[in-house]
């Protein structure tokens, strides 16, 4: 019988954890599931474990493989997989029971959705610093595929481990090495044909905040990694083959993200600020001006990029724009 959904673990030297990732799976309400463990290489007992594991379940695949890094492990995993969907899981992570029956379910009443994510609950709570903390409460204020894709170019809008994605969307998309987060990636390029990522509003995954975790370790998870992938897709998807675009915001945020854009090819028009100081100035050739300008502006208007730090500016200036009759995703978009 062919599984409604094939999971895909990637494993590498995540012994300690990895059982309770597996027992999770085995208790899941939606029995209906293969798991593809991909073990990248392991130098401790991650793939004895996972044999022994898959020696009492016929539903667990082990392949082992050499060291070649998480985006090679990836793809040779869902080369593998069978089922018409295939959800991500990680080694040090664990599923609520519920997990796999309602994002399928969910997918099934939704033929238009590509991929669905889920809340997560972050642990142990105790390690989450103010930054995580933010995070996951952002997440969580993603309510359905609108805000998703309207958000896109703050955050990765979908932690990854608990997406589920349709196999022949993954089939073409594929995981890229592009020096950036490659679940981000990801996400930009489902979401780079609007609002097709949906959302299961439950926690529905433990999301352990490690010291192993990529985005501790991993030098594609730096800041400005994060920065030129969006000023990459920005360009791709949002500006398309518009050079000049207006900028909203240029303290540390919006500055990083319009060097980002300049090696992109893209030229910041005009900047929009209300920092007394900046207001009159030139900077890279862009006049600053204050909000209160954008109402003068010719049409058509250019394509506007809001890049701020935090929720409550963001919001302000998201009404701001739209009190001018600026349509959100089309003609301007938020980003950090």
């Amino acid at each position: 019988m062919t599984p409604r959904v094939s999971i895909l673990l990637p494993v590498f030297d995540a012994g300690e954890t990895l059982p309770t990732a597996l027992a999770s799976i085995l208790r899941q309400r939606e029995e209906r599931w293969e798991c593809v463990v991909v073990d990248d290489g392991s130098t401790d007992d991650s793939l004895a474990i996972a044999r022994t594991w898959a020696a009492r379940d016929a539903r667990i695949r082990v392949v082992a493989r050499p060291h070649e890094g998480l985006v090679a492990a990836l793809n040779a995993g869902a080369s593998l997989c069978r089922a018409p969907l295939v959800a991500r899981m990680d080694a040090d992570d664990w599923m609520h029971r519920e997990r796999l029956a309602l994002q399928c379910d969910l997918l099934d009443r939704a033929p238009e959705l590509d991929a669905v994510g889920s809340f997560v609950r972050s642990f142990p709570r105790a390690s989450l610093k103010d930054g995580s903390r933010r995070y996951e409460a952002w997440l969580h204020g993603l309510s359905g595929p609108f805000e998703i894709w309207r958000d896109r170019f703050v955050e990765c809008g979908v932690a990854h481990p608990t997406l589920v994605i349709r196999r022949a969307r993954l089939a073409e998309l594929a995981y890229r090495e592009a020096g950036w987060p490659e679940d981000y990636d990801l996400l930009l390029r489902v979401l780079a044909k609007g609002p097709r990522v949906g959302v299961v509003p439950r926690r529905l995954l433990g999301w352990r905040n490690g010291e192993n975790r990529a985005s501790r370790r991993d030098p594609r998870y730096a800041l400005d990694r994060f920065t030129d992938c969006r000023a990459h897709y920005l360009a791709r998807d949002f500006l398309g083959d518009r050079r000049d675009y207006v900028l909203w915001g240029h303290g540390q945020t919006g500055r990083a993200l319009r060097r980002a854009l300049e090696r992109e090819g893209r030229r910041a028009h005009t900047i929009v600020e209300v920092h007394p100081r900046r207001l009159g100035q030139t900077i890279a050739g862009a006049p600053v001006v204050p909000p209160e300008a954008l109402a003068e502006a010719s049409s058509p208007r250019l394509p506007l990029i809001a890049s701020v730090a935090g929720e409550v500016p963001r919001a302000q200036i998201r009404a701001a724009l739209e009190a001018l009759g600026y349509r959100d995703g089309i003609e301007f978009v938020c980003a950090a």
